[in-house]
């Protein structure tokens, strides 16, 4: 299971009802923050969610809007009496970033370790999780990220019994280890069906729209992306700014072919009400939604879903 919440919906500058864009990803007691843009701390506290299982942030990039809320968030972990490590991924230039952003929260009672994104596609793995980093258009180095939690096949009972497999083994098998015993060696291909589909989450902001987004979106459960404008008379300034209009967002969902869920985020300030333009992405991809600060989605795996 992926537990999905989006923190906060908005671009640029918070507004009364809007925090800046980050969302948190929670699995296997773990959590990942995806940017961390000014409030990020109380977004998470309105939404009840808490901030000591957070091991990993990752950065789309060095605009304010994404990043200026780390000092707080990281003062606001230590007055919580976090001692375990925090890993940061980000572009080129987060650890300075990181480091100039520290200068107002020098003391913490926990180290903090950061790794910088060097190739257009770099994969890291996570407990059970792969996390997939590719490059977008945005003027500056910028990442999307996709999170694919694969899940094994189906285990066979039957086969196992058939091969004489001691059942102290089963267990072992069905989590993929390989098991020597004497002559004999065990492994999960003995007992295990053909992989399932597993889980896809994709998540991209302030880009223009481009291929990698596409063909990282597909077979997304869910696929997060930035709508910032409404109207389709925005496109000009899109351009100009390297964002994207909600219609450019929904055909990216619908031509990466498998994605089944489409959210719509990093709002403009100039765009209160982004449900009155919903409509104009329906269109073209039908499940597309508009959510607002604290939306929040449970990614569960299909029963015996074949794989994608």
């Amino acid at each position: 299971m992926l537990d999905i919440c989006l923190l906060g919906t908005g671009g640029t500058q918070p507004l009364m009802n809007r925090w800046l864009t980050s969302l948190m990803v929670r699995y296997s007691g773990h959590a990942v923050l995806i940017d961390c843009g000014e409030g990020t701390q109380i977004a998470a506290q309105r939404a009840g969610l808490s901030l000591k299982p957070i091991d990993k942030i990752l950065i789309t990039h060095l605009h304010a809007d994404h990043i200026s809320g780390l000092p707080g968030l990281l003062l606001t972990m230590g007055n919580m009496g976090r001692t375990e490590d925090l890993s940061i991924i980000g572009p080129r230039g987060t650890e300075r970033a990181v480091n100039a952003l520290r200068t107002i929260a020098p003391n913490l009672p926990f180290e903090i370790r950061v790794s910088e994104l060097e190739t257009e596609e770099e994969t890291m793995f996570f407990l059970d999780c792969d996390i997939h980093a590719f490059s977008v258009y945005h003027g500056v180095p910028c990442y999307g990220y996709s999170f694919t939690l694969p899940r094994a096949g189906k285990f066979d009972a039957a086969r196992a019994k058939e091969q004489n497999i001691p059942l102290a083994y089963w267990s072992r098998l069905q989590k993929g280890e390989t098991i020597e015993d004497g002559p004999r060696t065990y492994t999960p291909e003995m007992v295990l069906g053909p992989p399932r589909r597993g889980l896809k989450l994709t998540y991209c902001t302030d880009s223009r729209p481009t291929s990698a987004i596409v063909a990282a979106a597909a077979h997304s459960d869910l696929f997060i992306c930035e709508g910032m404008y409404g109207e389709d008379e925005m496109l000009p300034k899109a351009k100009e700014n390297k964002h994207m209009l909600f219609s450019e967002a929904a055909r990216m969902a619908a031509d990466a072919g498998g994605v089944r869920e489409l959210w719509l985020t990093h709002y403009s300030p100039s765009l209160p009400n982004p449900k009155a333009f919903r409509d104009k992405a329906r269109a073209i991809f039908p499940n597309t939604h508009t959510p607002r600060d604290g939306w929040s989605k449970s990614l569960v795996f299909d029963d015996d879903a074949p794989q994608a």
